[in-house]
């Protein structure tokens, strides 16, 4: 297994994991409710399962890891900026920065040429 499966597949079970846990305990909606994003709940943890699926279908289909990583990156950007926003401590904030970074890598190596 190389080193991009490898972090594809951290990344994509982790948001998966992240979408079930908001469906099973009310923690994680608590935390949307706290970021005055209890409307958008449901529609960011979607977007959550949408690229998680995209980047396994991208392990097959260049594209869509692609779109899938950027869009997850895309994200958790916006996660950082909420957490600043409600004044999160670094090491709340640093799972977000630690994600952004993982598909933002993703990203980069998916676009790249290929020898």
């Amino acid at each position: 297994m190389n080193l991009i499966t490898l972090f594809t597949l951290i990344s994509s079970l982790s948001f998966l994991g992240y979408a079930y846990s908001y469906f099973k305990t009310p923690h994680m909606k608590h935390e949307f409710k706290r970021f005055g994003l209890e409307k958008m709940g449901l529609t960011i943890v979607l977007l959550e399962i949408i690229g998680a699926l995209g980047l396994l279908v991208g392990l097959q289909i260049n594209f869509m890891l692609i779109f899938s990583s950027l869009g997850l990156a895309l994200l958790m950007f916006a996660g950082i900026l909420v957490r600043i926003k409600v004044k999160d401590n670094i090491w709340v904030t640093l799972p977000a920065f630690f994600y952004m970074v993982l598909n933002a890598w993703i990203f980069w190596i998916s676009i790249s040429p290929k020898t």
